[in-house]
């Protein structure tokens, strides 16, 4: 691993030297000019020929430059002189030339001469004009090399989300900028992190099949490690420029664990965009952030930035406590002299979010869901100062559980990018990000069903008869104050259980990617990479749990199960200060990962109007470590049942010791009949590796093995002056994939389990719009429509002494809509300094379980945003989102169990529903 990670560093130090002593551009010992061969050919051809021979990136007007033809450049002489012949007559100029990047315009019209009485020369017809102008841009993501390309020319789908986008969006959430792209189906409804993301019916969830990037690197090479969800770590503010999503295509072959896409968060660049930036936010449920950014050039080839934010708020769910407190902090150095790009930054992340989890709910006789009483489900939480410090008893004394402490990471990143251009058009491009810090989550997760108190009674008074002889009866008390728990309390008389986990996760990751990029003129053009990425990882997995009882009411409290006799005198109980079971799970794992993969990429155009998309990509995951076993201890209070059988660790271990590898190839076809219009097919499969938490509980676990991914595509963009439009087909075919149902049996306070293996098919469409209408008015749309199949899926049920086999085959997958709609129609006033928009959203009916028995209703959402430019500085922007309190369930509870959550045929549930109707206003200064 050591010898691997200095690999990296010395190839990025063989950069830096060279550019610690290289003069500035345009000095007389500047580096040796270079040699351009550039025949005469469309203009546009040959800026780009241009921009790979000079080692540099440039953008310029696309259609007008390839309407246009250019003269023959050959020979050594200044990258500017070069430039200025291929513009000779052409009507484009130079609005920027340096740090690496070249910026064309059109020129300004000369002033009229004085006019002289001559004979006028027969009037030559220009060329038609092209249809549309489509902007040429830097796409850094899923591609061979960052060369200027229109949305039409890519063979993917990719969604581009704008500074002033991210600016005026104030999102709640990482996961809640992720609405903004078609075919993904986001869960932000676990707060600030812990969130689902999912693409094109792709069965898994968090970030397990979407990497997160950060400049290109992953922020945490597997994102789907279980209770460390790449969104835990990760934070939006003002350092980040825009984003960039590719969805499906290309991405499993440039990063890891990636077969659903990937969202790439592009930093500012101080060099190119220096400046000063300034918000704060308040909201109604006592939210205030601050964010900040400052990035300024030292001297033309030098910039610095530092930024971050601060951010508290009492909960959109009412905890009782701070339910986030936090910020982070980067900073950051940039070099770029056109020949040499360096950049270093740090950041630091010290953050506590709360995770909101399913609430109680009922349905009605009509099968509509509705709140219980006593208990709001928009804007209430099962979270509550009671339980914000717990003594958890364990075999070695007392545990302190704090429920206020939430998901909380302290991380560190340390980031290294470098890229030396080699001439020729090559480069050697070098990014390296170590990663330090740990991640603990204090969570209280509900389970089973409420149900009322007398109910709760009937269950488990046989085992208090048989434990305490004497006893007559059994009452329920809070477990603080001794009061009765009666069943009318909390206007519903309802008990629910849940689960008090405490789980840490200190991790320690190096990741490196080394990418060679060149180009090769044989049958057309070719863009290549070929590279290396290296990752390895040590994960420390400590996870204890206690089950108890809670009353239903906003911030509840633990409840007591008292046996007494006839004479009303307490003879024992079946909890100790509310806790059913002390040490109902108990895991202590070390992991330690190392993946090394190699791909390359081939972008080959064949001429004006096609282009061909390689790519493949060889994985091998080695995992290691090793689990400790457990045993049930009793603690030896004869008055509760409570710790009679507490789970601790044995002192004994398990090692762990798998290793797997695979192949992954992408192949694309773009053709531009015209450059407003561009169509792509593509075909991809893909070798999805085993994530290295499956390998928590059970090391020696055969399920677990490589699963082909079988995807295709196929799409239209149409670019005009006043609207765009984008559909894309698509087909996704996992094949052996493993499901576990993981269910928590509040009978005997444990997880059960089974797996079984099978397929899953999606087909679908997504479909995104722009258009300009009349005036100021816009409107955008968004639509995906799918269907989502399991394949040859049964699994086993023990009913009754016997074993039933159930056969899902055909079923919907669960937790994705088959219809997401989303239409968002604006108007800019006052000469664009007022901007009003709408999003109104709808998903259409989805599944809580594999079985299809629990149905989660159809459901729609409006928000609002209204932004104004108060000066040419201060801009003044509210959000306000689910207006009308709309009661939107996201998923049901997954500890009722994945493969059947027993329907709707019970009167109470838990699920997790949307937030309630918030508001926030924030004021921004940009300098």
């Amino acid at each position: 691993m050591r010898r691997s990670r200095g690999l990296f560093f010395v190839m990025a130090m063989v950069m830096v030297a060279p550019a610690q002593a290289a003069p500035p551009p345009g000095s007389r010992s500047a580096t040796p000019q270079p040699r351009f061969d550039i025949p005469a050919q469309s203009l546009a051809d040959a800026l780009d020929q241009f921009a790979r021979q000079a080692g540099v990136q440039i953008l310029y007007p696309y259609a007008r430059a390839a309407a246009l033809r250019s003269p023959l450049v050959k020979g050594r002489m200044p990258s500017r002189r070069a430039l200025d012949r291929l513009l000779r007559g052409s009507g484009l100029a130079v609005a920027r030339f340096g740090e690496g990047i070249v910026t064309l315009r059109a020129a300004q019209p000369a002033p009229p001469a004085r006019a002289r009485r001559s004979p006028q020369p027969a009037p030559i017809p220009s060329p038609a004009p092209p249809p549309v102008a489509v902007p040429a841009e830097i796409v850094v993501t899923g591609r061979a090399l960052q060369t200027p390309v229109t949305a039409t020319q890519l063979s993917y789908a990719l969604t581009r989300i704008d500074p002033e986008t991210l600016a005026r969006a104030g999102p709640l959430s990482t996961a809640d900028l992720f609405k903004q792209i078609p075919g993904f189906w986001v869960e932000s409804t676990g707060g600030e992190a812990s969130n689902n993301i999912r693409s094109r019916g792709i069965p898994t969830d968090g970030y397990s099949s979407v990497a997160l990037l950060e400049d290109g690197l992953p922020v945490q090479y597997d994102g789907g490690l279980g209770y460390l969800n790449t969104d835990q770590i990760f934070r939006s503010d003002a350092t980040i420029d825009h984003i960039e999503a590719v969805r499906g295509g290309p991405s499993a072959i440039f990063a890891g664990n990636a077969p659903g896409g990937s969202i790439d968060f592009l930093t500012r660049n101080p060099l190119q965009k220096p400046g000063v930036t300034l918000a704060a936010t308040g909201g109604n449920f006592g939210y205030a952030r601050i964010d900040g950014y400052a990035g300024m050039r030292l001297t033309p080839e030098l910039g610095i930035a530092i930024g971050g934010f601060y951010r508290r708020d009492d909960g959109l769910r009412d905890p009782g406590y701070p339910a986030d407190r936090g910020g982070q902090i980067r900073a950051g150095v940039q070099y770029d002299d056109g020949t040499t790009r360096l950049s270093f930054n740090v950041k630091h992340l010290d953050d506590r979010v709360i995770l909101y989890l399913p609430v109680p709910l009922q349905v009605d006789g009509a099968g509509r869901v509705n709140a219980v009483p006593g208990f709001d489900p928009l804007y209430d939480t099962l979270a509550g100062p009671d339980n914000a410090s717990v003594a958890f008893k364990t075999p070695s004394g007392s545990r302190l559980f704090d429920l206020s402490k939430g998901t909380r990471s302290r991380i560190d990143f340390y980031t290294l990018f470098g890229r030396r251009a080699l001439g020729g058009g090559a480069a050697l491009e070098v990014k390296v990000r170590l990663r330090t810090g740990d991640t603990s989550r204090d969570g209280l997760f509900p389970i089973g069903r409420p149900q009322s108190g007398d109910s709760y009674v009937s269950t488990i008074w046989p085992q208090l008869a048989a434990a305490f002889p004497m006893a007559t009866k059994v009452e329920i008390r809070d477990a603080g104050t001794g009061r009765a728990f009666l069943p009318d309390s909390n206007g519903n008389g309802l008990v629910v259980g849940a689960n008090l986990l405490s789980v840490a996760l200190p991790m320690r990751e190096f990741i490196g990617d080394a990418r060679l990029t060149g180009q090769v003129s044989q049958w057309g053009q070719h863009d290549l990479a070929l590279g290396l990425t290296y990752a390895d990882s040590r994960l420390d997995y400590d996870r204890t749990m206690g089950t108890v009882l809670l009353d239903v009411r906003g911030q509840a409290r633990r409840l007591d199960v008292v046996a007494v006799d006839a004479d009303g005198r307490r003879v024992g109980s079946l909890t100790d200060n509310g806790f059913v079971r002390y040490g109902s799970l108990f895991d202590g794992v070390t992991l330690k990962t190392a993946n090394l993969a190699v791909y390359a990429a081939d972008e080959w155009k064949l001429g004006e109007h096609w282009r061909i998309d390689l790519g493949g990509r060889w994985e091998r995951t080695r995992i290691g470590g090793r689990m400790e076993l457990s045993s049930a201890v009793d603690l030896g209070d004869p008055t509760t049942l409570a710790d009679d059988s507490v789970l601790a660790g044995t002192g004994l271990f398990q090692p762990i010791d798998r290793h797997f590898s695979g192949f992954s190839m992408t192949a694309g076809i773009n053709f531009n009949p015209d450059p407003g219009t561009g169509l792509f097919l593509r075909a991809t499969r893909i070798s999805r590796l085993p994530s290295a938490s499956e390998f928590y509980a059970d090391p020696d676990r055969t399920d677990e093995a490589i699963v082909p991914i079988a995807m295709a595509e196929a799409g239209l963009i149409v670019q005009r002056r006043n609207w765009n439009f984008s559909a894309v087909l698509f087909r996704t075919h996992f094949k052996r994939l493993p499901f576990t149902d993981y269910r928590f049996d509040p009978a005997t306070s444990i997880y059960v389990s089974q797996t079984s293996v099978a397929d899953t098919t999606a087909t679908g469409m997504e479909v995104s719009a722009h258009a300009r209408l009349i005036g100021p008015l816009s409107i955008d749309m968004q639509a995906t429509v799918q269907d989502l199949r399991y394949g040859d899926f049964r699994y086993s049920e023990l009913s009754g002494g016997t074993v039933a086999v159930h056969d899902v085959t055909g079923n919907q997958l669960i937790r994705v809509p088959r219809i997401a709609l989303r239409a968002s129609p604006s108007v800019d006033l006052i000469s664009g300094r007022l901007h009003l928009s709408a999003d109104f959203t709808r998903y259409s009916a989805r599944f809580a379980d594999i079985a299809n028995s629990q149905r989660l209703p159809p459901f729609s959402m409006i928000n609002v945003e209204v932004s104004t430019q108060i000066s040419d500085h201060a801009t003044l922007t509210l959000n306000g989102t689910n207006l009308t309190n709309s009661l939107g369930l996201t998923e049901g509870n997954p500890r009722m169990g994945s493969f059947d959550a027993g329907g709707m045929n019970a009167r109470y549930f838990l699920a997790r529903p949307e937030f309630g109707r918030t508001v926030r206003a924030t004021y921004r200064l940009s300098y």
